[in-house]
């Protein structure tokens, strides 16, 4: 089977998840996030496109409604026994069949937590649904419930968090190799990727950034790839993914000679950077982070040219975003805690002058400050 945590550690992360049910008064959770389904039981599918929801009864009896391309999937890579499956056809009606199974189990006229918050259950699947329940059972938004168990990592999660940014560390140097004016975006692209699929990585749970010269000021992918230029900026984002872990890491790349603009930022990003890092331990606040982002932006005159938050959790997540919960901005409450796994994400573009400058990598949070999980430096990366 190809489950990538011991029973024995599933097993008890279902059972502080039933706790707290209990204490909420919740008969049961239905679950529409993938990553809610890999946490609790290894089940690793793209198979929630469709409907499918993960059932886990506060008493741990567990159940899992999906089509029939994931009936062995659940079996090869869950600990999920009971696996219904509903057939596709013009007059399908998966909702009803999962109020069957709700029934079954002995959850009519209770409360029951929901994942309203989910990629896998949209507003249509969410709508017949609520038709075909009506009357049944009585929902409660439970949507962060298990992503705050998740969000502290486990020494196992954090052995594949640590693997994630050796392969992060290795697309990096693969990319730098190939860097040079006149190389191919889509080249450097594939080497990164190589990297990480030879290491015995996965797919990220997006796609990787790079854009050169002015497209070097987008934080998103596009299609269409170019020729690097003899004096540029290439832009890279990117994650190594070990287990559906990822580590993820951004750079700015200087073709030619760095202007004095861009070394400035730089300065400044390595500043952040070691600061967020000195500050990030048990008990400060996500929001006292962008603060010290912030206000070094204010004091070296680039406040209009940040961003409005500085990184995030990282942790297991699906298509299609690696980013998690909860994320650094500003009056974010949210504590650090031990073992949390962080991106602490530093961007400063300046569309006037077109320029632009990136500096992240990913850290876990420790007993008493916090750990770097990447092993490249903060160095200023030129190429000439």
């Amino acid at each position: 089977m190809a489950i990538h945590f011991s029973i024995k550690e599933l097993q008890q992360r279902r059972d502080r998840v039933c706790r707290e049910l209990q204490e909420l008064g919740l008969s049961a959770l239905l679950c529409f996030r993938q990553e809610s389904d890999y946490y609790l039981t290894g089940y690793d599918t793209f198979g929630y496109c469709f409907f499918q929801c993960l059932v886990l009864c506060a008493d741990g009896r567990t159940a899992l409604i999906t089509r029939a391309p994931d009936l062995r999937q659940a079996q090869n890579t869950s600990v999920v026994e009971d696996i219904r499956v509903w057939t596709d056809g013009a007059d399908s009606n998966p909702q009803r069949e999962l109020v069957a199974l709700l029934d079954e189990y002995g959850l009519k006229g209770k409360s029951l937590g929901i994942e309203y918050d989910a990629y896998g259950l949209t507003a249509k699947l969410w709508r017949r649904l609520e038709t075909e329940a009506a009357g049944f059972c009585t929902f409660e938004d439970a949507s962060d419930l298990v992503t705050a168990h998740r969000v502290v990592k486990s020494d196992s999660e954090i052995e594949y968090v640590r693997r994630a940014s050796e392969l992060a560390d290795d697309a990096l140097d693969a990319a730098v190799s190939l860097i040079k004016p006149g190389a191919w975006e889509g080249d450097i692209l594939a080497a990164m990727h190589n990297a990480t699929f030879s290491g015995g990585g996965d797919y990220p749970a997006n796609e990787f950034i790079i854009g050169a010269g002015q497209d070097a000021l987008l934080c998103r992918y596009f299609s269409g790839r170019k020729h690097l230029q003899a004096q540029d900026q290439l832009t890279l984002e990117w994650a190594g993914t070990y287990r559906h872990y990822h580590s993820v890491m951004m750079r700015t790349i200087i073709l030619g000679e760095p202007s004095a603009e861009q070394i400035h930022m730089h300065d400044i990003s390595v500043k952040v950077i070691e600061a967020c890092e000195a500050a990030l331990r048990p008990g400060i606040a996500m929001g006292d982070l962008f603060e010290i982002y912030a206000s070094m932006a204010e004091e070296s005159g680039l406040t209009e040219h940040r961003f409005n938050a500085c990184g995030y959790s990282l942790g297991a997540t699906f298509t299609p975003t690696w980013m998690d919960w909860p994320m650094i901005f500003r009056g974010n409450a949210v504590l650090a805690e031990t073992n949390m796994v962080y991106f602490l994400n530093v961007i400063f573009v300046n569309s006037a002058t077109q320029q632009a400058m990136t500096l992240s990598h990913t850290v876990r949070v420790t007993e008493d400050g916090c750990e770097r999980l990447n092993r490249s430096p903060l160095d200023l990366i030129v190429i000439n």
